[in-house]
């Protein structure tokens, strides 16, 4: 059953979720740009709400743009998901993707 989180508190979160999205989202430029995608795994930054995580992902260049297409998904490591604010909709053995529930569709989209 999921909890009630307060509107402010789960824009929040998901402008914290936001901003790791951006890092994200120029690490894969970069590796676009060498090439770098070709030699597996990525490493990205674990997209989750708290501020202060600094896990790296090695996530497969073309899973992350995949899962990247869509705005309402995003990378977090295990046990980093937030049930009162996402649902996991696909676990990997090195992270997991959740998506965002509607109440945050419009700030997840900030990225």
């Amino acid at each position: 059953m999921r909890r009630c989180v307060d509107d402010e508190r789960a824009r929040r979160f998901a402008k914290n979720e936001a901003l790791f999205r951006s890092v994200n989202d120029r690490v894969g430029e970069i590796s676009a740009a060498f090439d770098f995608a070709h030699e597996g795994a990525t490493e990205f930054v674990c997209e989750c709400a708290d501020v202060e995580c600094s896990e790296r992902l090695r996530v497969p260049f073309d899973v992350y743009s995949r899962i990247r297409a869509n705005p309402l998904w995003f990378i977090v490591a295990p046990d980093h998901e937030i049930p009162e604010v996402e649902v996991v909709v696909e676990r990997h053995d090195r992270f997991r993707v959740v998506e965002k529930t509607a109440a945050e569709e419009v700030v997840a989209d900030y990225g």
